[in-house]
């Protein structure tokens, strides 16, 4: 009874990881660019205060892509939570540099128009 009962959890666990494992190579290879991206922040001088960020994202990716890998072999629990745990983190912030980015943009688009700097972009486009 006992055992039907594990084999029924690790059959689900191996089921409801399935759409995660099917684009684990992905994922790896998102958190290897981000890696790569990190290394290529580093190397400048201001870069390197903010570095750090793409590195964990991408340590976070790979970290996913391994527990998925675990959770759909072994029909491990456990391993499924930590991957789905570490995709939210990585969503999380992720949309929160966006919601930075897009605030920015916002502030920036106003200054400009606030201090007519836009209009002394516009002078320099040529018109066609």
């Amino acid at each position: 009874m006992e055992t039907d009962k594990l084999e029924f959890e690790e059959n689900l666990v191996k089921e409801i990881s399935y759409p995660l494992f099917s684009s684990k190579g992905w994922i790896k290879f998102l958190g290897i660019l981000m890696l790569i991206y990190g290394i290529f922040v580093a190397i400048s001088i201001v870069g390197i205060v903010i570095a750090w960020l793409p590195i964990w994202l991408g340590v976070l990716l790979i970290q996913t892509s391994s527990r998925i890998e675990q959770a759909q072999a072994q029909g491990n629990k456990a391993a499924l939570i930590k991957a789905q745990n570490s995709l939210s983190t990585y969503f999380t912030v992720y949309g929160v540099l966006a919601l930075i980015g897009i605030i920015i943009t916002v502030v920036v688009t106003i200054v400009f128009f606030a201090t007519g700097m836009f209009a002394h972009f516009q002078e320099l486009v040529p018109d066609y």
